[in-house]
């Protein structure tokens, strides 16, 4: 078992669990290497079982209605919560009164916070002071490094000797890092040497090496960041392969994301991520989520590589629904498709491995 970088922690995602708007704590109760998750909280699930809520597997993390009451069940249990992290993502990452509540309640009990919002906990006079005078901690992962510490491009992602996969998706909060994570161990079982680079603030809370917060950067070094992470994961961990977590989707009118990624990062196919019951673009209704075919075309005509696989997004689909599902997107379109989350990744790798090359130079 790997030992958490970090410790025990509670994850707080009152009034958000099993919606888009909480994929953070999503992510960390489905896998996490930079905490041990002790308890969710979210009083709409009150005694249910974390994972069996969102994916039907037990993880045996319970949720709870009260901060007072995860933490009293984490000392039952003999463990000392030392993080409390925020696991809400809602739409421009703002934070919500009735949170400031509870995550002052979350530190009176001595838990340090970890906050991948765009409302800055430490910029809070509140919340700062009560920490500087308590020894609590505060990390706000979405703060933007000082521009001495950033990168320009430089050309050097051309010196990268590796397969570069770049899982994008057709829209937000639609699976991309998970699928991204279930590919990496997948690759890992099968003595592959797969490095993720995250982009987002919840894969650095699930605990990958390589990473930096796309969202948060200044956009002139964002190109310069992208390149950067992806070569020093190259350079010292010489992988076979690296996987490369999108962000939003190209034709997202609130979240553009891709395009950088594909222009700096270059990477040499693409996966795309895409729910098919899905009709319009999440969180904003009356704008309809673009066909995947032309979001397919999209992705080839900007970056002048190939999408080699569909990753499908099950939500509100019945299992023959996806199955149904993946044959006429490969019939009618002539890529393979894909739910990893549901089936797990050993076809999708049968369409990765034959890609990697001994000897990248033969590319």
């Amino acid at each position: 078992m790997i030992k958490p970088i970090d410790g025990p922690a509670i994850v707080y995602c009152e009034g958000a669990f099993n919606t888009t708007n909480g994929k953070t704590a999503h992510g960390l109760v489905r896998f996490t290497e930079r905490y041990s998750v002790i308890a969710v909280i979210d009083s709409r699930y009150t005694g249910k079982d974390a994972g069996e809520v969102l994916d039907g597997i037990v993880k045996h993390i319970p949720v709870f209605a009260t901060v007072e009451s995860a933490f009293e069940y984490s000392l039952q249990k003999n463990i000392i919560p030392k993080y409390f992290v925020i696991g809400l993502a809602p739409d421009g990452g703002r934070l919500e009164e009735y949170a400031r509540k509870d995550i002052l309640k979350a530190m009176e009990l001595g838990m340090n916070i970890d906050s991948g919002l765009h409302d800055f906990i430490s910029d809070d006079p509140g919340f700062f002071n009560y920490a500087r005078d308590n020894k609590i901690f505060i990390r706000d992962i979405r703060k933007t490094p000082g521009r001495d510490k950033l990168h320009f491009f430089t050309g050097k992602i051309e010196e990268v000797r590796c397969l570069k996969i770049a899982v994008l998706g057709t829209d937000s909060a639609i699976g991309k890092r998970t699928s991204a994570w279930i590919i990496v161990h997948g690759l890992r079982k099968l003595d592959y040497k797969a490095q993720m680079i995250g982009t987002g603030q919840t894969s650095w809370m699930q605990g990958a090496k390589y990473s930096l917060i796309l969202d948060s950067l200044i956009n002139d070094f964002v190109s310069g960041e992208i390149e950067h992470v992806i070569h020093e994961a190259w350079k010292n961990e010489d992988p076979d392969v690296i996987i490369l977590e999108g962000q939003g989707s190209l034709l997202n009118p609130a979240y553009p994301g891709g395009f950088e990624l594909l222009a700096a990062g270059r990477p040499d196919f693409i996966i795309l991520q895409h729910a098919p019951k899905r009709m319009e673009y999440d969180g904003f209704p009356g704008y309809a989520l673009h066909p995947l075919e032309k979001q397919i075309e999209a992705v080839e005509i900007i970056s002048g590589k190939k999408v080699i696989a569909i990753t499908i997004n099950h939500e509100k689909m019945t299992e023959f629904e996806i199955k149904k599902e993946a044959a006429k997107i490969e019939k009618t379109i002539g890529i393979p498709a894909f739910d990893i989350l549901k089936f797990g990744s050993g076809d999708l790798l049968k369409v990765i491995i034959p890609l990697i090359r001994d000897n990248y130079g033969t590319y």
